[in-house]
């Protein structure tokens, strides 16, 4: 499940890079053990409105986008590790500009104009421009969020509780199988804004929690001056990062088997290591349940660089990595997602080529 955090699992460059960015990604945005007496703590008494999944998450969806707020986000993972940001979110109109500044770990800013993005890393003293479709908002729903969401997750409400100063609905998403992490969710009561999320295990444990430790609802930001910002880029260079849509067939891949729930996004390609011959291409598709997502990076073995096969668990994200079976025995996976390993695996183990 998406929160307003950089995520940058979803912005990986190159593929073979996915272990390293994946781990610099949540010691950003991610870390800390947390207790799931949190949940138990909301007040059954005055419980949430009566809606089903689709009408919960498109409040929360709305929530994230339509108001103005300035707050501290803290989130903490079952590693032990702890991690914070300051975000600042403004709206007038149809624009939508975002700020978020990470407060631990190496300095990085990241700018969201609309569906352009710019992260800023003052000890390289690079600009990283990048155009996305999927803004990461929580929850991460297309506009018309797909019906068939509730033919995964149940919505169970659980009471009422606060969170940095406000009152929360607390409300629990709880998953028909095994394929896909639960969820507690504490909503803010006047505009649907998700300000706590745990993400839950099939044994009840909290996974990863992440929450506003404080926050301003309607705060005077400008978008001018966000903006303003945005466009600074004195004294950094400036890589782009060009993704080509393309698709899965045109690529020459496919799912044998599809993995229930999941739907495609999005393929893009990007000739790797400078090549613009196309003939070594890196690609990457996307695949979400309207909650979670999975990202499969597709490569070129490269004997040079030899990697081995691996997984990697931090927080709520996997991540796995394998070099394809015959045919395909030329190509490496890595596939990413804050879904369970065996999700994972299923895609993996599903991936074949076409020619």
């Amino acid at each position: 499940m998406t929160v307003q955090m950089p995520i940058s699992v979803r912005a990986f460059a190159l593929v073979f890079t996915a272990f390293c960015l994946a781990q610099v990604a949540i010691a950003q945005t991610r870390s800390g053990p947390m207790n799931a007496k949190g949940a138990a703590s909301a007040q059954a008494g005055d419980a949430p409105p009566a809606m089903g999944v689709v009408e919960w998450l498109q409040r929360m969806h709305t929530g994230a986008r339509q108001r103005n707020y300035v707050g501290t986000f803290v989130v903490s993972a079952a590693g032990g590790d702890l991690s914070s940001a300051r975000i600042w979110h403004v709206r007038e109109g149809d624009l939508q500009i975002e700020r978020i500044e990470a407060l631990s770990g190496p300095p990085r800013s990241t700018f969201r104009r609309n569906h352009h993005v710019m992260t800023f890393l003052p000890e390289a003293k690079v600009v990283k421009v990048e155009k996305r479709e999927n803004l990461d908002l929580f929850p991460n729903l297309p506009d018309k969020p797909d019906s068939s969401i509730g033919d995964f997750y149940d919505v169970r409400a659980v009471g009422k509780d606060r969170v940095a100063g406000f009152d929360a609905d607390v409300v629990q998403l709880v998953p028909h199988d095994t394929l896909r992490f639960g969820y507690r969710i504490w909503s803010e009561r006047r505009s649907g804004l998700v300000i706590k999320l745990q993400t839950v295990d099939g044994d009840s444990r909290v996974v990863e929690q992440s929450a506003f430790s404080e926050l301003q609802l309607d705060a005077p930001v400008k978008a001018q001056a966000l903006a303003q910002m945005m466009t600074n880029t004195s004294g950094y260079r400036i890589e782009k990062l060009e993704l080509e849509r393309t698709s899965a067939q045109d690529e020459g891949w496919v799912l044998k088997t599809p993995v229930a729930g999941f739907k495609p996004r999005s393929f893009y390609r990007r000739p790797a290591g400078g090549d613009k011959t196309g003939q070594d291409r890196t690609v990457q598709w996307t695949f979400s349940d309207g909650l979670a997502s999975v990202s499969l990076f597709i490569e070129r073995y490269d004997e040079k660089r030899a990697p081995r096969d691996g997984v990697l668990t931090i927080g709520a994200t996997n991540a796995i990595r394998r070099r394809l079976p015959e045919p395909a025995s030329d190509w490496w996976l890595t596939a990413v997602g804050e879904v369970p390993q065996q999700t994972l695996n299923a895609f993996a183990q599903s991936l074949a080529r076409t020619r």
